[in-house]
């Protein structure tokens, strides 16, 4: 499967930085799942439970505090408050 390059930030840090197959995230509008060569655009994204399918297969879910999500041709960067990946 495709893969794209995702960094999530806090203003402490980038939590994650690589590549994955899919990120799941919940918009103003709704669910989103962002995978590769998604169209380019910019969203809010409200507090709550995301995914992160990394470039093996592996999906993580972690709570975020919500922020901004912006999706580039090939590249998804995704600014947040407060993250963290579920255990």
């Amino acid at each position: 499967m495709k893969t794209f390059f995702l960094t999530i930030s806090t203003p402490d840090q980038a939590v994650f930085s690589g590549q994955a197959q899919r990120l799941d995230v919940r918009g103003t509008e709704g669910a989103l799942s962002i995978m590769a060569g998604h169209i380019p655009f910019a969203t809010a994204v409200v507090e709550g439970e995301l995914a992160v399918v990394s470039e093996t297969g592996e999906k993580k879910t972690a709570h975020s505090a919500g922020g901004i999500l912006s999706v580039d041709t090939d590249k998804v960067t995704l600014l947040t408050a407060t993250f963290s990946f579920d255990e």
